[in-house]
């Protein structure tokens, strides 16, 4: 039984985006309320980690200067220099248990992307591998149903079904043989007869040669005619119900690319990735990661000023499903809030106090940089 990302998305992810349908018949407020959900659930892991790089950075100075001390003074002792750097981690906190709440939610973030780039937002792709014998080996070949791993694919609007693509004779075919490949749920029921029960739906699925077109003959209906020898590659796609659908200024949910081969432009994919790259580097300026004091450090704020440029050019080389975007905007805009508040937060008691002591033990004129919208303590305002 799969407990990952598709346990995740099937049983968390789906039931959430069908209750808020439920409430509201549009999938793109159904985006908007899962990103929400979801990011509201994380929001303590978030905290933990936003809270842990604000205190290594503002800490840094100091911890490197203290590092360095033990270093010196216990460098023929490591057992001793191994306890005074515990002490100090414990002291400071550890810079890598900041890592631990990332690392915590990201099968969460996986199952809830790969619940937006599936049905009903998008096109769902199965891939058909075939092998082609001469006639003469016919007797070598031993028949075994082929059938490729089920997804889920929405039948009607909140009726969804894991369905896959299968060949009951096998994916070993020879020379002048006829098969065809069927859709079907995981209980046997094909997808034809699952969708009379819903006459209002037209999902038809649509087959491509991706390898080996010269080897293979194949129908609109996923009818097989072996040609010749070789090996072939099908790619079947299933249509997602709400890839046509737009929201607000998106004109459709599933649509993939800013550019179309004929050179339109798509402004709605751009208005998102140019908006995604703008809340990418305000929660970088909230956070302090574009300061600098050192030498090491302004290579690392140069870096990262030029993240959310290469990642929202990312966007344009590698385009994503607009509902993607959308739901990556969303989350962008919720983290740069949820940053905006926790770095306004007082600092921890001890930490002021370090902090209090090393500016005092700091030449005339050397002062730390303060934190975009950090509040200062009351004790070194009137200082």
């Amino acid at each position: 039984m799969d407990f990952g990302v598709g346990f995740l998305s099937n049983n968390v992810m789906l039931p959430i985006l069908d209750f808020f349908y439920g409430i509201v018949p549009s999938y793109g407020l159904a985006i908007v309320a899962l990103t929400l959900v979801i990011r509201f659930a994380l929001f303590p892991l978030n905290a933990g980690s936003i809270r842990n790089m604000r205190r290594m950075r503002i800490t840094q100075p100091l911890m490197k200067k203290r590092q360095e001390e033990i270093q010196k003074l216990y460098k023929d002792d490591p057992a001793k220099q191994q306890e005074e750097m515990s002490k100090l981690f414990k002291e400071f906190g550890n810079p890598l248990a900041g890592c631990l709440p990332v690392v915590l939610q990201m099968p969460v973030l996986f199952a809830l992307f790969a619940t937006l780039r599936g049905s009903p937002f998008s096109d769902v792709n199965y891939a058909v591998n075939l092998q082609i014998f001469p006639r003469e080996q016919m007797e070598l070949i031993q028949p075994q149903a082929f059938v490729t791993k089920p997804q889920n694919i929405y039948i009607a609007d909140g009726v969804h079904a894991p369905v896959a693509a299968i060949l009951p004779g096998g994916s070993r075919l020879v020379v002048g043989e006829k098969t065809q490949v069927e859709f079907q749920t995981v209980e046997g029921k094909s997808l034809n007869k699952l969708l009379t029960e819903y006459p209002e739906t037209k999902i038809a699925p649509k087959w491509q040669v991706t390898k080996g077109a010269e080897h293979i003959r194949i129908q609109a209906d996923g009818t097989l005619e072996a040609l010749e020898p070789g090996e072939v590659t099908l790619q079947g796609s299933l249509p997602g119900l709400a890839a046509d659908k737009g929201f607000l200024f998106i004109e459709a949910l599933g649509r993939v690319g800013a550019f179309e081969p004929d050179g339109a432009i798509h402004w709605d994919v751009i208005g998102m990735i140019l908006v995604f790259g703008i809340s990418l580097y305000v929660n970088q300026l909230l956070s302090g990661q574009n300061a600098s004091s050192d030498d090491a450090s302004k290579q690392q704020a140069t870096v990262n000023k030029l993240t959310p440029i290469l990642f929202s050019g990312m966007f344009l080389f590698f385009p994503l499903p607009a509902g993607v975007l959308m739901y990556m905007v969303i989350a962008n805009i919720f983290q740069t809030a949820q940053t905006f508040i926790l770095m306004r937060e007082p600092l921890p008691e001890n930490i002021q106090k370090m902090m209090e002591t090393q500016e005092k033990e700091t030449k005339a004129g050397e002062k730390r940089e303060s934190l975009p919208f950090e509040r200062r303590s009351k004790k070194k305002a009137s200082s």
